[in-house]
């Protein structure tokens, strides 16, 4: 069974839009999927799925000593789908104490015996249970956005990973455990660390637990979806949490391709059908469609990409992004065409894009402006 944890930073970049029709995709494929919400602070996949607030979820299964994990498994209308709901009902159940995270995996692993895929579609945050989960994979999925505080959320959730990593290779009492205990109590956590600095000092203090959290690691192979993009130039700031992995936290992560904004997700939402049942042949769906196919590809979560292959995948997502963006044009010319787009659509989204072009300029002129005052107090000392 391969398991394929979706995490995000934040909340709002679409991890869960993503995580159904992921799983809509692989079911409709031919593999057995099982896609559970483990957003158990905030579920809600149920509606990307198109169904109303089911009665039990795990939340359910985790409080009630009646109630067994099968109890709580839904089928979906999908052939080969099914579907585990969270639970927003129940208080406490996004803070998971250690009995029931155990439980939980347990559970989760037992589903391998008749599923082929595993999907879950965890909260936003750095929660160490969420980490936890996102680890039990080598190959989670991080979505993201383009705007600059998801993209520095996603780096964020990624470095928190590896530093959670770091920490459950390290044994109670070892040397390196201590070590990174006393870094924290004086202040220096992960904001302040850096991987490939902090190696050296440990491999020197307890060389065991260094072997033990390099070899876990190498297979760490995470991988990006950017979503909610606009225009090719947006799918650029992958290679910022790319560069920003490779330099502070010596990961290497892999670029599955990007997402463009489509408004017909909100019309499909409403009709309760998942975005790839409602318009197969969307954007938005011709993007999960390739995002699947090239997880399916991907032997198993062993599989681990070269130098190579991770390089090749950050230029094809690029070529995705401007043959998209391109057939979004001309998506939009026949619309025009057609009559379905207005003039006065077409209008009033050119005014969008002044006013954000008019936003753009003023903070550009400002940063001219404090270089220049920076450049002159610093010509005059």
């Amino acid at each position: 069974m391969r398991i394929i944890p979706i995490a995000s930073g934040k909340g709002g970049v679409g991890k869960s839009l993503v995580a159904a029709n992921l799983g809509v995709a692989f079911a409709q494929a031919g593999q057995r999927v099982v896609v559970a919400d483990l957003d158990l602070g905030a579920s809600n996949l149920h509606l990307v799925l198109g169904y109303h607030a089911p009665k039990m979820g795990i939340g359910t299964f985790l409080n009630d000593i009646k109630t067994g994990f099968s109890d709580v498994i839904m089928d979906t209308d999908v052939r080969g789908l099914r579907f585990i709901p969270g639970d927003t009902e129940i208080p406490g159940t996004a803070n998971l104490k250690t009995t029931q995270l155990k439980a939980l995996v347990k559970e989760l692993v037992a589903l391998q015996s008749d599923t082929d895929i595993l999907i879950l579609d965890l909260g936003a945050g750095t929660h160490q249970s969420i980490l936890d989960f996102f680890l039990l994979s080598g190959q989670g999925i991080v979505v993201s956005a383009p705007a600059v505080t998801a993209v520095l959320n996603a780096y964020v959730f990624l470095k928190n990973a590896v530093f959670r990593l770091m920490f459950t290779s390290f044994p109670r009492n070892s040397k390196a455990r201590k070590y990174l205990e006393k870094l924290r109590i004086d202040g220096s956590g992960p904001q302040k660390l850096y991987i490939p600095k902090l190696l050296p000092e440990i491999m020197k203090i307890d060389a065991t637990s260094f072997n033990a959290f390099n070899s876990r690691l190498e297979k760490l192979r995470p991988r990006l979806i950017m979503n909610m993009v606009v225009e090719p130039k947006d799918a650029d700031v992958a290679m910022k949490i790319r560069r920003s992995c490779e330099e502070y936290l010596d990961l290497k992560i892999e670029h599955l391709g990007v997402i463009y904004r489509d408004a017909i997700q909100d019309t499909a939402l409403a009709s309760r059908l998942p975005i790839i049942l409602y318009k197969p042949q969307s954007l938005l769906s011709q993007a999960i469609y390739r995002i699947a196919d090239k997880i399916m590809q991907s032997e198993d979560d062993l599989f681990l990409p070269d130098e190579k292959q991770i390089e090749e995948s950050f230029q094809e997502a690029e070529i995705e992004a401007e043959i998209d963006f391109e057939t979004k044009m001309d998506y939009v010319g026949d619309l025009l065409h057609t009559g379905a787009l207005s003039q006065g659509d077409l209008i009033e989204t050119v005014k969008t894009q002044q006013l954000e072009i008019s936003k753009l300029r003023k903070e550009i002129n400002f940063f001219k402006l404090q270089l220049t005052k920076a450049f002159e107090q610093g010509y005059k000392v």
